[in-house]
Formats: structure tokens, C-alpha cells, sequence
């Protein structure tokens, strides 16, 4: 199974909590994880502010657990779509975008995402 692990589960993960270890079990386990490069920005955000000696060494895992997926023309005009219909924030909207357009499982604990019916939701 293809899984898009979104900011809100790597996040978790980084900080090492209870929801995290829920994330762990597909970002170290057998699955294919991919990241939309709007995770990467929204995860490095929160590494510098929040852990700013070891943010440079966790993204790097980031990185190499994971395919990063650009957001190229479909994803985002596919991301408008979901903000405008969804009522979703544009990131949040671009990530559901490259989850499905990539047929994996979105797995987060993020609230606006949760009865969307490719979401895993961990929170």
C-alpha cells in the first residue's frame, strides 16, 4: 500500500507522542510512503521553530523515508478544486490532491481531513 504521510503525522512522530506512534507504524513499517512538497514545507516550518539543533538531521530522515511528489499543474489545479468544493486550507487541499491522484492513503490526525474516504485518520 501506498501511503502520503501528511505534516500533521510526521509532526507527531517528530515530537514523539502517542498519535506519533501511530504514525510510525506506516512510516517505518512495509508501506510505500510518499510526501507532497507541501509537507516538506510545512514540516521544516515546524522543525526550525520548534527543534531547531536536530531539524536539519530529522528532515533529512524525512527525505529519505519518503518520495517526494512536486506540486506540478494537475495537483494544483486539483488542490483549487478541493479548497473550493471542500472548503478545505489550500495546503490541506493540495495534500488530498496528491494523495488521491497517486492512489495512496492520506494518514493524519487532522480534523478537516478525517471523513474524507482515503484518509487513515490516527488522532
Amino acid at each position: 500500500m501506498t501511503v502520503l504521510i501528511d505534516s500533521w503525522a510526521w509532526i507527531e512522530y517528530f515530537k514523539g507522542t502517542k498519535f506519533g506512534d501511530r504514525a510510525k507504524e506506516f512510516i517505518e513499517g512495509n508501506e510505500e510512503v510518499i510526501a507532497s512538497a507541501m509537507n516538506v514545507a510545512e514540516v521544516y516550518h515546524f522543525l526550525l521553530k520548534n527543534k531547531p539543533a536536530e531539524a536539519d538531521s530529522l528532515m533529512a530522515f524525512m527525505l529519505k523515508t519518503s518520495f517526494v511528489i512536486t506540486i506540478g499543474d494537475k495537483i494544483a489545479l486539483q488542490g483549487a478544486r478541493n479548497k473550493y468544493e471542500k472548503r478545505l486550507g489550500m495546503a490541506d487541499a493540495i495534500i488530498l490532491a496528491t494523495s488521491k491522484m497517486h492512489g495512496a492513503k492520506l494518514v493524519t490526525g487532522d480534523d478537516d481531513l478525517k471523513n474524507e474516504k482515503e484518509v487513515v485518520f490516527i488522532g
